[in-house]
């Protein structure tokens, strides 16, 4: 257990706190849905979808929330920007929580931001997100809505190893830095995705958390969901509790690596990730205390779960 000794910031998206020293926050979950092939959705071109099953997802965050003191942020996914913004709307009157707009392209996600700031949702939308393909026009549009909220993409594609995470960050030679494009764009609150890409990947992931937050001291969190998602060996050659093992083991890796944020996908499997990640939420807290850190909410899991 350690104490970074570069200040750690904390933002307060939507009532939402994330960020922090190991051990003052719970760890934030965020959880997918009209992701591509949601068995949910009926038309992923117009955004026709089941509300009863969607509410009842999005009810069951609530109340895991309640039970083990873990916030949450909705990940709102559309193929396209009529779909996504269907989805904002619905989300938005379901449940309080923050979101992120999430598209395949800034030409998806941009309509579906100017929506929500015209609807007056600005606050509660997290722009997902700013990546290696980031151009000025993108930068610049952010920019003019006076968007608050981004997820920072740290995929280096030139640097594929944890090192490469902060030097995407950086920036370098004909390649805007994600941080001076933020800075652009006038983004006030940034999470740092440190991009899984498979399941080897995981552990230069967590590493990368751990270093940005020594040198930026920025909420960082990743999504080991859809390496575990995309394990073909696991689901033919293992019985079927040991894929809902593995998803759980790939969120307590990150967030013994101090992530203060996880994508843990599907909605559908906040019932195995929700306990993982407050029992190990709760171990962390309990051994900060030696150093001298303490929860800042009184709904910490360590509080709530045993």
């Amino acid at each position: 257990m350690l104490r970074f000794e570069r200040e750690q910031r904390v933002f307060d998206i939507a009532g939402v706190k994330v960020g922090g020293q190991p051990g003052e926050y719970p760890t934030v979950l965020i959880g997918s849905i009209f992701y591509e092939k949601h068995r949910i959705v009926s038309d992923p071109l117009r955004g026709k979808f089941d509300e009863a099953v969607a509410e009842s997802l999005i009810k069951r965050q609530e109340e895991l929330f309640d039970k083990t003191g873990n916030s949450f942020i909705l990940d709102v996914v559309g193929l396209n920007s009529e779909a996504l913004i269907k989805y904002i709307d619905f989300v938005s009157k379901a449940t309080e929580a923050p979101f992120l707009v999430d598209g395949p392209s800034a030409q998806v996600r941009m309509p579906a931001m100017k929506h929500v700031v015209e609807v007056g949702l600005k606050d509660r939308a997290i722009y997902n997100s700013l990546d290696y393909h980031v151009k000025p026009e993108e930068v610049s549009m952010l920019n003019e809505l006076n968007v608050e909220s981004a997820v920072l993409m740290a995929y280096n594609p030139r640097n594929v190893w944890s090192e490469g995470r902060l030097e995407i960050l950086r920036g370098y030679e004909g390649q805007m830095g994600l941080l001076e494009a933020a800075e652009k764009a006038g983004i006030r609150n940034l999470l740092v995705d440190t991009a899984v890409l498979d399941v080897p990947s995981i552990g230069h992931a967590a590493k990368a958390i751990y270093l940005v937050k020594s040198e930026h001291g920025l909420p960082t969190g990743c999504g080991p969901s859809n390496a575990i998602t995309t394990w073909k060996r696991l689901k033919k050659e293992y019985k079927p509790f040991a894929y809902h093992a593995c998803l759980a083991g790939s969120a307590i890796v990150n967030i013994m690596a101090y992530a203060n944020f996880l994508l843990y996908g599907p909605m559908e499997f906040a019932e195995t990730v929700y306990p993982a990640c407050a029992m190990t939420d709760a171990i962390i807290a309990y051994a900060a205390r030696k150093l001298g850190t303490r929860p800042k909410v009184s709904n910490h899991p360590l509080f709530k779960i045993f």
